[in-house]
């Protein structure tokens, strides 16, 4: 048993419900707890002097479920059993008269459809009408999933959610205790929910509540682990939103949700504990379009954990049929910590994306197809050449780091170059060449070497659209060193290829001063710089990048960044003597 409990963060499993409600109130300023009893409250009662009173409930293990629902608009109160068992009728009766004693003009009671809730919230409601308290109890019984419902009827599930909100609104509004029943349980026959589980569930202390084999996911069980209707093999979102709903709405399903195109509802899609956030975005997408496709109109959607079943990887879908007055309740503010901050537009029929701005016109281009386009072509052939030469020498160098994918990703920029070489144009205007150039390796190359090497060309293009003297290209890598070292966070001496570049840019700024005749003597010297400083990079210890959570002692090569840097450089060297 213990082994079970460690597999939870808990302190004991006989003390979980006591210091969950205690973490939630500890949390929440508006929310207060009954001495001795596993009750949540308002913690301002005075503000329901002459109002109904909501009071929900159950066992533990489905939370947000149902203290953090708690708030005006919503619940007054909330009492809660041990996990997955109903509430003791002594709680319930203390806190009707704790409500009923804080000046409610009566209370209602809202209660799913399990025989153990009815029983003692129903023996608490007969002995607070006894005490002469107005209070009613309403049954919220909206599950789909079996076709001839046992005489037990539909369980009460996630759709009790709803039946909180609207309660809640019209009690805030000061609707009679009367008037707040007929008109929930009104409500209460428009809607519907059903579920679907990858896994089970365990209560602390205890074996999973059911078994269910890998790959096999089981359709319309309870949120206490109880059977379900149906199981079979795990299919896609699409696939399994579409069997969710066509099974709640076929009229052949005695249990069903009527619904027919041109319906307004509002959508929950609930996840039951374990699924991912962006499994539920998905999944949310998928029941907008299947409904969307069904002639429904969807109005309203919730989106995440709000009945769950512990750490169960599973969802479920409620579906609740509305009109403009259902929807101004749902609507209608709350301060309860587990309500979502809802748009109160309509979702169907909006439109879904904005159109990119279009991108700038570019200054006019210096020499649109000179000379200069040509050397530009010959300059980026060489280049891809050295870099698909060196991949695999890159490759076995940044292993030492752990992933070993340097050249490759150097490769994917030369198979990207040359791709470009033969369909695209050469512009004869440096500045629009190295935007060009930058925009290409954000797009295909990837990893930290193709972000960066966008951004030292990004930040130099602009130096080089008006002029490509050696003024300008001094200030151009200089602007593009600054870049990679304020977004990328490295320098000199981190044993990264700044290590390489910074070392040869301090060379290349004797460029803003020399003829152009002593140009390919600098650049000379600024490919030796960089090799050197490549091939320091063995002595350093990494202090940017992935290799920086390496121990130095296994880091013996040099940098392949820094590596392929020089190599880039040597390449340009070549092709610039012989042209």
């Amino acid at each position: 048993m213990m082994e079970q409990v460690r597999r939870k963060l808990l302190n004991s499993a006989d003390r979980c419900v006591d210091e969950a409600l205690e973490g939630l109130v500890r949390a929440n300023g508006g929310l207060t707890i009954l001495r001795g009893h596993r009750v949540v409250l308002r913690s301002d009662l005075e503000r329901i002097k002459g109002k109904v009173a909501l009071l929900s409930g159950g066992g533990s293990g489905h939370e947000p479920a149902h203290a953090g629902f708690i708030g005006v608009g919503m619940l007054s109160a909330a009492v809660a059993g041990a996990v997955f068992a109903s509430p003791p009728p002594g709680s319930v009766l203390a806190t009707i008269l704790s409500l009923w004693k804080g000046g409610a003009s009566g209370v209602l009671l809202i209660v799913k459809n399990y025989t153990g809730d009815r029983l003692n919230f129903g023996i608490a409601l007969e002995q607070a009408r006894a005490q002469g308290v107005p209070v009613e109890m309403v049954v919220v019984a909206d599950d789909c999933a079996f076709a001839e419902p046992s005489k037990a009827g539909r369980r009460g599930l996630c759709g009790t959610i709803f039946i909180h909100k609207l309660a809640g609104a019209l009690a805030e509004r000061g609707f009679t205790l009367d008037e707040i029943v007929t008109r929930v349980n009104k409500a209460i026959k428009n809607i519907g929910t059903l579920g679907v589980s990858l896994s089970p569930c365990s209560v602390p202390g205890c074996l999973p509540t059911f078994q269910l084999p890998p790959g096999e996911m089981e359709l319309g069980l309870g949120i206490h682990g109880e059977p379900g209707i149906k199981r079979s093999k795990v299919v896609s979102a699409d696939e399994v939103v579409k069997i969710i709903i066509e099974h709640m709405t076929d009229s052949s399903n005695k249990s069903h949700l009527p619904l027919k195109s041109g319906d307004q509802v509002v959508l929950c899609v609930n996840n039951l504990g374990a699924l991912s956030c962006l499994e539920i975005a998905v999944l949310s997408r998928a029941a907008i379009l299947c409904l969307e496709e069904c002639g429904v109109v969807v109005a309203r959607v919730m989106s995440g954990s709000f009945m769950t079943s512990l750490e169960m990887a599973g969802m479920s879908l409620s579906l609740m049929t509305v009109d403009e007055e259902v929807l101004r309740l749902f609507d209608a503010e709350t301060s309860a910590p587990a309500w979502p901050n809802l748009s109160t537009v309509s979702l169907s029929g909006r439109s879904l994306f904005l159109e990119p701005a279009e991108k700038p016109d570019t200054p006019a281009e210096i020499d649109p197809e000179g000379s200069l386009s040509s050397v530009l072509r010959l300059v980026l052939e060489s280049v891809c050449k050295t870099l698909l030469e060196h991949q695999e020498d890159l490759n076995a160098l940044d292993r030492a780091a752990g992933d070993g994918d340097c050249g490759s990703t150097h490769a994917l920029a030369a198979h990207a170059m040359q791709e470009w070489l033969q369909m695209q144009r050469i512009s004869g205007n440096l500045g629009q060449f190295l935007g060009d150039l930058a925009l290409l390796l954000q797009e295909r190359m990837g990893g930290s070497s193709g972000a960066l090497y966008c951004l030292f060309l990004s930040a130099a293009a602009p130096h080089l659209r008006q002029s490509c003297d050696g003024a300008a290209w001094a200030k151009a890598l200089l602007a593009g060193i600054e870049a990679m070292k304020r977004y990328g966070g490295a320098k000199p001496g981190d044993r990264t290829m700044l290590d390489a570049l910074c070392p040869a840019v301090d060379e290349l700024m004797k460029l803003s001063s020399a003829a152009p005749g002593g140009y390919i003597t600098i650049l000379q010297a600024a490919v030796e710089k960089a090799d050197f400083g490549a091939e320091t990079t063995c002595r350093l210890t990494a202090k940017a990048g992935r290799a920086s959570y390496i121990a130095s002692q296994h880091l013996t090569e040099p940098d392949p960044g820094a590596v392929a840097v020089a190599a880039i450089l040597k390449a340009v060297l070549n092709t610039l003597k012989h042209e």
